[in-house]
């Protein structure tokens, strides 16, 4: 048997009829464009901007956004045509089974369970933070030995265990708390972007792009970026190089465009809608971080940026702490609604990869009443909030986007390939200027890759080989598609 043995398109569709794997169809324009900025909006603002400005790239970290933007819209591009063409749970996953193979839909299938898993456990964390600061600007405080920087980080725990009920009794009411948490986050980021104008100085954004800096250490290390390390460029921060960097870190930001790709088969009109809510939640929100970057670096000298909470403790050396307290309050929803989003999106890649036999049939199972892969829900629940919980996480944000980029550059390949395999397909949305978009787009992805650290790398591939040990002693054998190439006989999932 072929490891590039192929899942027709018509299966792909076929699969969602069957009674026991079948997800309702609720959700319009408005509740994909929601569900975008509700993940899209969040730790890029609240955490990651101050940390790459003051780490990387100062002021220009603006531009790093951009650049950022410009790669994930490429690949949105290809995320719109393939999940408006095949409305099929499974993101990256699904699109890669029938273009590209099983062994590559395996590789993109865990990579996003790395990229969405892990991304809603250190965005917990983020969480817990803020709510404990908030708590403690409120006057109610919370308890030390159960609080973000204590052995058993409760607050995330709690945060994981009420998501899990949420997104376990359906999509649509969870996208109705995600709906009012993102109008909550929206009005304190505008707020932000408004208020912050007035203590904008002039001063603190010359020069826009600061002068490049030799690292520390003067020599390649493990924090070293892989493209630094391989062509000899001496070790450095800021500049273009520095600007780079800070676009390969920042790309963690723009992580929920694809995840509204995973709901492809719970949209009422996917062909229409789908494509609107990829682009629309990511221009809505590639504008207000641009701005939100202009004003932060503006207030504040980026070298004394507050690289933990940077909105909050920049109003805070401006002399307002009233200000502070409600961006507290914004990020505390704005982050619940990334988790939530993170961990939707997770236990949708997961069904299709059971579906397909992948991984265990009965997990994906949906519940008769509440039409949601309910056990895959709790159990990827019960993960984040071990992970979240008791594991010490640092850096691994970088980890989530080697992953990410890995998905698209994939997806980004497997578009002009599906073209020429299909074109007898019908397709409502097309990339335009094909195939020069979607490899350009390829091409982004990997040039971001590349300037991620060596250690980043290092993890990656110890993750990888992981996977490939679970593929060939589990999925290979298991193979749905492969036990019809074997018997020529359709098996139920």
């Amino acid at each position: 048997m072929s490891l590039l043995r192929t899942k027709t398109i018509e299966q792909s569709i076929a699969d969602t009829d069957e009674p026991e794997y079948q997800l309702k169809k609720r959700l319009t324009a408005l509740d994909l464009t929601v569900f975008g900025i509700g993940v899209i909006i969040g730790a890029g603002i609240f955490t990651l901007t101050g940390r790459a400005a003051q780490a990387y790239a100062g002021p220009s970290i603006a531009l790093s956004f951009v650049l950022a933007a410009i790669c994930c819209g490429l690949a949105a591009l290809c995320y719109a045509e393939f999940s408006s063409t095949v409305p099929v749970s499974g993101s990256a996953y699904t699109f890669s089974y029938f273009s590209l193979g099983e062994i590559f839909a395996w590789i993109i299938g865990w990579d996003l369970l790395l990229e969405l898993m892990l991304g809603a456990s250190v965005v917990a964390q983020g969480w817990s933070t803020y709510a404990a600061l908030f708590l403690e600007q409120i006057g109610l405080g919370w308890p030390d030995s159960i609080g973000p920087e204590s052995n058993v980080n409760v607050l995330a725990m709690l945060l994981i265990i009420v998501l899990t009920i949420l997104a376990t009794i359906g999509i649509k009411e969870s996208l109705r708390v995600n709906l009012a948490l993102v109008a909550v986050k929206l009005f304190v980021v505008l707020f932000v972007i408004v208020a912050g104008l007035f203590y904008v100085k002039g001063s603190n954004l010359t020069p826009f792009i600061p002068p490049s800096v030799p690292a520390e250490s003067g020599a390649v290390s493990i924090t070293t970026p892989l493209f630094q390390a391989l062509f000899g460029f001496t070790p450095s921060t800021f500049g273009v190089m520095g600007l780079v960097s800070g676009a390969s870190l920042v790309f963690f930001a723009f992580i929920g465009f694809d995840v509204v790709a995973t709901t492809a088969e719970e949209a009422k009109n996917p062909q229409r809608d789908l494509p609107r809510g990829i682009i629309g939640s990511l221009a809505i929100c590639t504008v207000l971080y641009v701005l939100v970057c202009i004003v932060i670096t503006g207030m504040v000298n980026y070298k004394d940026i507050n690289g933990e909470a940077a909105l909050a403790e920049a109003f805070r050396s401006v002399g307002r702490p009233g200000f502070a307290t409600l961006i507290s309050a914004g990020a505390v929803a704005g982050l619940t609604t990334v988790v939530l989003t993170l961990m939707i999106g997770a236990a949708r890649v997961v069904f299709a990869m059971s579906r397909d036999h992948l991984v265990p049939a009965k997990l994906g199972k949906t519940h008769p009443k509440f039409g949601t892969p309910y056990r895959l829900t709790i159990g990827i629940g019960v993960v984040v909030a071990i992970v979240a919980g008791v594991t010490p996480i640092g850096k691994l944000e970088e980890m989530v986007n080697i992953g990410t980029l890995a998905a698209f550059t994939l997806v980004s390949i497997a578009v002009p390939l599906l073209r020429k395999k299909r074109p007898d397909i019908e397709r409502s949305f097309r990339v335009p200027g094909n195939p020069v978009v979607p490899i350009l787009a390829a091409v982004i992805c990997v040039y971001l890759m590349l300037n991620l650290s060596l250690e980043t790398w290092l993890r990656f591939a110890i993750w990888m080989v992981l996977g490939f040990v679970v593929y060939a002693v589990y999925g290979y054998r298991r193979s749905r598609v492969g036990r019809e190439e074997q018997t020529g006989e359709v098996t139920k999932a």
